[in-house]
């Protein structure tokens, strides 16, 4: 898989079928090795163990209903009160990342309420902070350390 612009990381692997896959901490079980998912693997990593997220408080790809249809988001992580701190679309990283990216988070933000947005590929990274009085948001540079 490609290198990524994120820091190294372990990751558990394993072969089954002609097929690699990857241990998802958080779903607790192995996943079919895509672009997609190694994004999203190394994202979860980063979020715990440089921004000091529990892995308690990550979900990784949950169904949500937007306009009567089914979506997956591939990343939340939730405050300890139970609301949604940050929302996170990962994509692979051949696809670029556009408008069209921002519009699709921001419909899943419409019922999920997240403070935070991130959006990356794996080589660039997008971080966002809502600001809902005025219906917008704001870049950021980074997303914030976990407090508890």
């Amino acid at each position: 898989m490609q290198t990524l612009n994120f820091p190294k990381y372990t990751f558990r692997f394993k072969n089954s079928k002609n097929k690699v896959s990857i241990f998802d901490p958080i779903r607790k079980k192995f996943i079919v090795l895509q672009p997609e998912e190694w994004v999203r693997q190394h994202c979860v990593k980063f979020l715990i163990e440089q921004k000091g997220y529990p892995q308690s408080l990550i979900n990784v790809e949950k169904e949500l209903i937007i306009n009567n249809l089914k979506k997956r988001y591939d990343i939340v992580i939730y405050n300890p009160n139970g609301t949604i701190f940050l929302i996170v679309e990962c994509k692979a990283p051949k696809i670029k990342i556009n408008q069209n990216t921002f519009d699709q988070i921001a419909r899943y933000n419409l019922k999920l309420n997240a403070t935070f947005l991130m959006v990356t590929n794996g080589l660039n990274h997008y971080y966002c902070q809502m600001d809902f009085k005025n219906k917008h948001y704001n870049f950021l540079q980074d997303i914030p350390q976990y407090k508890n």
